[in-house]
């Protein structure tokens, strides 16, 4: 067993080579997202580490054995050649008994910072499919937790992602134990995916700092969605039950509930652990109310503060948000091919923005980049009027710059969505309409002229996996021949 110095001068090497490697690590420059989500996680390690390491070096120097000053007493006391050399023997007595037993050097463990397919891959188990390594998040449980609350406003994925931190618009009666339940699950989910993506965020801080501010906010009753109820008069003491912790309101109903079998069993449990149920005690009695009442207060104090701290992580993961809707809204436009080519991408590049290598771009045009990265010719912008905006209602207003994106738009997934919002089919017919007004006018005059069955069987297109376009019939019967 090593002595208490050893022990003590092997934890400062072990938290001066721990803080070396935390220095070593921001040294390094990560280029994906998960190079630099794996630079995050194992700083916090050595974070963890060096936290565990002081607390047992305050353990040592507290010295409440005083085994530290025992042996500080021993080697520097009259025998202290004496117990030098009886240290001496007992180490020479150990490699004498284990004489091949290897040794790694501590320094080691921290020679390679580099980050290794072994680290990336234990990285990713940390994340579901659906969060795609950090990038979105996964919130199709809570959401279903969400969608069985009884009187809430039913929503799909994509609306629930907008909404679910409204918590104003969801009435007060409404928040009762289940949605409590519900507040926890998405507390949970969303403090954990923030330690997944953001390891070196201090958690304990912003709850700390948040619970001050609802504090504040509670009392004054500025808490969107909870606001200061105007309490009457007190209630008086001489309808409030000891034994069964309840406020009445009429004489009639307290005196039928004092001759009830719920009331006698429990003021004789009450006399049975020591308490008095006689009303006539009044400060006893004032004692008991005020407690009860602030019991009964507490569920909603607990979800209004759930409800805070649920607002406090979605600031902070207001840009993953707003991706993973993003996201689910491109998603819902691919084909189940498309989805499995995206899944065999490569990783996304981390915008390199710090690095001395690279020279500073001198674009005050603001020219859209070239296939090298350098602002495209002023001509070349001039000649496909790149500086001709186009904006799209149907969209939701978004900008294109330049015919060629424009009328490459229309086939693209963010058009497509919007005229399926419309219950509108994106064909032909619909080129180059970008006003909301004006597609559904002339849907409604494509329904009123055409009969049914031409709507279904020529309006509709399918397309092949080569990309060719047919309509509905034609597309069935090559289809129902397997020439396609």
């Amino acid at each position: 067993m090593d002595s208490v110095l050893e022990t003590q001068r092997r934890l400062h090497e072990e938290i001066d080579r721990l803080e070396q490697a935390v220095v070593d690590q921001f040294m390094l420059n990560p280029k994906t997202l998960k190079e630099h989500l794996l630079q995050e996680h194992t700083v916090n390690g050595y974070w963890d580490r060096i936290s565990a390491r002081s607390a047992d070096l305050a353990t040592i120097y507290k010295d409440d054995d005083e085994s530290r000053k025992k042996e500080m007493d021993a080697i520097s006391g009259a025998n202290e050649f004496g117990e030098f050399y009886n240290r001496l023997k007992k180490i020479k007595d150990y490699h004498r008994k284990y004489p091949n037993e290897a040794v790694e050097p501590m320094e080691m463990e921290f020679m390679d910072q580099q980050p290794t397919e072994e680290k990336i891959s234990a990285l990713d188990d940390m994340f579901s499919g659906e969060e795609a390594g950090g990038r979105y998040l996964d919130l199709h449980e809570v959401h279903e937790h969400y969608m069985n609350l009884k009187s809430l406003k039913r929503t799909n994925y994509l609306g629930y992602l907008s909404e679910f931190t409204l918590f104003e618009e969801i009435e007060r009666k409404d928040k009762n134990a289940d949605y409590q339940r519900y507040l926890d699950a998405l507390s949970t989910y969303l403090e954990g995916y923030l330690k997944r993506i953001k390891p070196l965020t201090n958690i304990g801080k912003i709850k700390e700092e948040g619970r001050q501010e609802f504090d504040k906010k509670w009392e004054e009753g500025s808490l969107p969605g909870w606001p200061k109820q105007e309490q009457d008069a007190a209630p008086t003491t001489d309808l409030f039950c000891i034994a069964c912790k309840k406020q009445y309101s009429k004489d009639t109903v307290y005196n039928a509930h004092l001759t009830s079998k719920k009331h006698i069993k429990a003021a004789a449990q009450l006399a049975a652990n020591g308490g008095s149920s006689n009303p006539s005690d009044q400060e006893n009695v004032a004692e008991a109310q005020s407690k009860a009442l602030a019991e009964k207060a507490k569920p909603e104090q607990d979800a209004a503060w759930s409800e805070f701290l649920i607002q406090k992580y979605a600031e902070i993961l207001k840009t993953q948000i707003e991706d993973t809707k993003e996201n689910v809204e491109r998603r819902q436009t691919l084909t189940g091919r498309e989805r499995d080519l995206e899944l065999e991408t490569d990783q996304i590049e981390l915008e390199d923005s710090d690095s001395d290598d690279e020279e500073k771009i001198y674009n005050p045009l603001k020219l859209p980049l070239g296939w090298d990265g350098k602002p495209i010719p002023y001509w070349l912008f001039k000649l496909h009027g790149l500086g001709v905006e186009y904006s799209c209602e149907i969209c939701g207003n978004h900008v294109y710059k330049g015919r060629k994106a424009f009328d490459k738009h229309f086939q693209e997934w963010r058009h497509a969505h919007g005229m399926r919002c419309l219950g509108i089919p994106n064909t032909r017919q619909f080129h180059e309409i970008v006003g909301i007004e004006d597609a559904l006018a002339l849907w409604k005059k494509i329904k009123g002229t055409k009969p049914e069955g031409a709507k279904k069987d020529q309006i509709e297109e399918f397309e092949d996996s080569e990309g060719n376009v047919f309509n509905k019939k034609t597309y069935e019967d090559l289809k129902r021949q397997g020439l396609i």
